[in-house]
């Protein structure tokens, strides 16, 4: 299925886990093996439940909901080191793809994740699509994360745009209630093509 932009939108904005390449199935690997080391179920209904949250915040939560005594910190360190380790088996999403090469140098783009900065483009490097962005908001680079706007308004004005005149794609619920609630049209991905949980990991 061919995604075709609004008409109306004057600049895109794009998630990238899940939405510009298909790395939730690697995440989902990493969280659920990581999470079995400090005795949790990572189960796939706690994956769609944290999606889009950054990794630390993920282990917090994990830690209070679980009642766990645990480091966040080294668990969200070691959950991204064996992400990263497997990363490069991610496919890009080709529909999503096909919108960012059809748009690049035409009408200004921008990525807005919860992941870090140096995970966000070693993906889009993965995806093929690197040379398409100058900006990326991760999760460092905002205090409140999605479902809260703050990283697709920081995105919109980097690239000059006003959030009205923003097109966003998402694929996971928190995102696209982040992208409404910044006043952003809103395409969820997840429509466009089969939704894995890892199994062919």
């Amino acid at each position: 299925m061919k995604i075709v932009p609004n008409p109306l939108a004057k600049g895109l904005i794009f998630d990238i886990d899940g939405t510009i390449c298909d790395t939730m199935p690697v995440h989902f690997i990493a969280w659920r093996t990581t999470a079995a080391e400090y005795g949790i179920d990572f189960t796939t209904d706690l994956f769609a439940e944290v999606t889009g949250v950054p990794s630390l915040q993920t282990c917090e939560y994990l830690k209070n909901k679980f009642d766990l005594d645990f480091d966040p910190m080294e668990f969200s360190l070691r959950k991204e080191e064996r992400f990263e380790k497997t990363m490069h088996l991610a496919q890009p999403i080709e529909p999503v793809v096909a919108v960012i090469r059809a748009h690049k140098g035409k009408i200004p783009m921008a990525c807005g994740t919860g992941g870090s900065q140096h995970l966000a483009w070693r993906t889009l490097e993965i995806a093929g699509v690197k040379d398409c962005f100058e900006h990326v908001v991760a999760a460092e680079d905002v205090i409140n994360h999605k479902p809260f706007p703050d990283t697709f308004l920081k995105a919109a004005e980097l690239i000059g745009v006003a959030p009205s005149e923003c097109e966003v794609y998402e694929d996971g619920k928190l995102g696209i209630e982040a992208a409404v609630r910044a006043g952003m049209f809103v395409v969820d991905v997840t429509q466009f093509y089969e939704v894995t949980t890892g199994k062919n990991i």
